[in-house]
């Protein structure tokens, strides 16, 4: 009698590393994220390395913070101007301000003509 031929696990194999190698690739797309509505993150967020940086903070109250320091909208534009063009300047807002806060922060450092500005957001 001849000897039966078992499964032929060989093809199940290289099917399964195929799709471990999907599920791995995919699965870095996932870990970077992309900007969801509700949650502010950023797939391509990048650490800058300057020795000068200033913070500016706008909370869901939508109250401005210079270098964890509250000001108001007043004081917040004559402290903008007073730092130089090269420093970096680092906006924080809150995902429930208002969209208007950030704007006006960014409309204050295009009229002096001030560039070198990252926004800060989530990476997950």
């Amino acid at each position: 009698m001849p000897k039966k031929e078992g499964l032929n696990v060989i093809p199940l194999i290289d099917i399964m590393l195929v799709l471990l190698a999907i599920v791995l690739s995919v699965s870095t797309f996932i870990a970077q994220g992309n900007i969801p509505i509700d949650l502010p993150s950023s797939e391509s967020a990048q650490t800058e390395k300057e020795d000068k940086k200033i913070a500016v903070v706008i909370n869901k109250d939508n109250e401005f913070f210079v270098d964890d320091e509250k000001v108001d909208e007043e004081n917040l534009k004559e402290r903008l101007n007073e730092i130089d063009s090269k420093t970096l300047v680092e906006l924080k807002s809150d995902k429930n301000s208002k969209f208007e806060m950030f704007i006006k922060v960014i409309d204050i450092l295009k009229e002096k003509n001030h560039e070198n500005f990252a926004v800060t957001t989530l990476t997950k």
